[in-house]
């Protein structure tokens, strides 16, 4: 009788256990709001990325909480403003430990945590020399591992999309490179992948596809847990930020384009690759019940212009500025929730919505109550996902250096310099930002910006 109950117990805790949805947040690093060819881009290949936007709700109006990207990527993980947790540019601050990120709440509700890719909201090591910040004596030490994450493979920032511990010795152009070939003279890139366990990777294990080599270690992830228990798995390839290599098949795929193109749009499709391999993994294991987010962390690097030196050819599209602006191409990127046992195929929302919602929709989908209290920024998509709204119930914030923007959903007003001069743009009419309507509107543009500058001024330093 009482092996029986032991069992029956077992089993309740099982299957309740297994009605927590896993949780993925995938994010790539400057991909333009065009640069997926579901949004018309005219040569690139993202079969994949497009098959699992249609299959859930692509997210339109889908906002990175910065324009660059260690900001945003605190966002994701605390549901707060950059400001308050003081990562207020890239290679600024760290995550601090008083910090309650998503992966120490989940842990606390029996999900196993993984991160795999780019963390860079702190250094990885304070013995040796890595990367942009890490070495000795440093005192940015805040790897995802102190953080409630209990598998790594992570790097604190950038490196190439093919090769991604090498470089020629004589490279030149910092944006791409053609593959690196048997023979030719390299260097080690100088940022290393470290583990759990404060170790770093082998690099001569790393030849090859940057994201396959993230994906290799989610998807070992997936199969350690999947079915098992649930899992929080944050997955932040590097592609397509600078700079960007592309394998010989994936620069073949473009065959009749510049180097340039070939190696930017190579390295985006070796991501859907990656991305198709996870969705057909959770479909294998049965894993409908997971929430899959997918974002960029900002808008397309670089100069538009092709005559600049710094020309980037990432593409936000129609939309006004790029990365490290908060004009819509800066801010605005491709962004979707592909959740089969939840989300019928082809939902299409329009709503703003933010990576700071990311923390308040998975408190209310596991109805937590989370300590200690924090002001939070971003609100649950909850409501959205089970069709009852399509209005944000609180207006959007943005700040950056001395950029401040603010949306209540139909307007937008935006500030260069601190708040001493705005403008005011109608998204719904001009998503573009080509209309400045601010003396046509001079009560709506007092009202937006008195709001921003309390929400501004509202913002606690740590």
């Amino acid at each position: 009788m009482f092996k029986l109950l032991t069992t029956f117990l077992c089993l309740s805790l099982t299957a309740s256990a297994l009605e927590k949805p896993n949780i993925i947040l995938v994010m790539t690093d400057d991909q333009g709001w065009g640069d997926v060819s579901y949004h018309g881009h005219p040569h690139l290949k993202t079969p994949n990325i497009d098959a699992l936007a249609a299959e859930g709700m692509k997210l339109e109006r889908f906002y990175a909480q910065s324009a660059v990207c260690s900001p945003t990527r605190g966002s994701a993980l605390t549901g707060r403003h950059p400001d308050r947790y003081g990562i207020y540019y890239a290679n600024v601050g760290h995550m601090l430990d008083k910090e309650l990120t998503l992966a120490e709440l989940l842990k606390e509700q029996g999900y196993a945590t993984g991160h795999f890719g780019k963390w860079h909201l702190g250094t990885m090591t304070n013995e040796i020399k890595d990367a942009n910040r890490g070495g000795v004596k440093k005192d940015e030490f805040s790897p995802p591992w102190k953080h409630g994450f209990e598998r790594c493979f992570s790097t604190e920032s950038k490196v190439p999309t093919w090769d991604p511990m090498l470089v020629r010795k004589q490279q030149k152009d910092k944006r791409f490179w053609n593959a690196i070939r048997e023979g030719e003279e390299t260097k080690f890139y100088n940022t290393r992948y470290w583990t759990e366990d404060g170790k770093p990777v082998d690099p001569a294990s790393l030849r090859g596809c940057d994201s396959k080599h993230i994906m290799d270690h989610a998807l070992q992830f997936v199969d350690d847990h999947g079915g098992k228990k649930p899992f929080f798995m944050v997955i932040w390839f590097h592609a397509p930020h600078w700079p960007v290599v592309a394998g010989p098949e994936y620069a073949a795929m473009y065959e009749g384009h510049s180097d340039y193109e070939k190696n930017y749009w190579g390295c985006i499709t070796a991501v859907d690759d990656q991305m198709g391999r996870l969705k057909k993994a959770l479909a294998n294991k049965g894993l409908a019940n997971t929430m899959l987010f997918y974002a960029s962390d900002n808008g397309p690097e670089g100069n538009a212009s092709p005559k600049a030196k710094n020309h980037g050819i990432g593409t936000a599209k129609d939309f006004s500025g790029r990365k490290r602006s908060l004009k819509e191409g800066g801010i605005r990127v491709p962004g979707f929730l592909y959740w089969p046992a939840k989300i019928k195929p082809g939902q299409v929302s329009q709503m703003a919505t933010c990576t700071s919602d990311y923390f308040p929709t998975v408190v209310d989908v596991l109805d937590l109550n989370p300590s200690p209290q924090q002001p939070i920024d971003g609100v649950s998509l909850l409501p959205l996902i089970e069709g009852k709204t399509e209005q944000r119930t609180s207006p959007l914030g943005f700040a950056i250096q001395k950029q401040i923007a603010w949306m209540d959903g139909q307007w937008k007003a935006y500030s260069l310099d601190g708040g001493k001069s705005w403008s005011l743009y109608d998204l719904i009419k001009d998503p573009s930002e080509s209309t400045d309507l601010s003396k046509q509107h001079p009560e709506k543009l007092l009202s937006m910006k008195e709001q921003a500058m309390r929400w501004k001024s509202g913002l606690r330093n740590p």
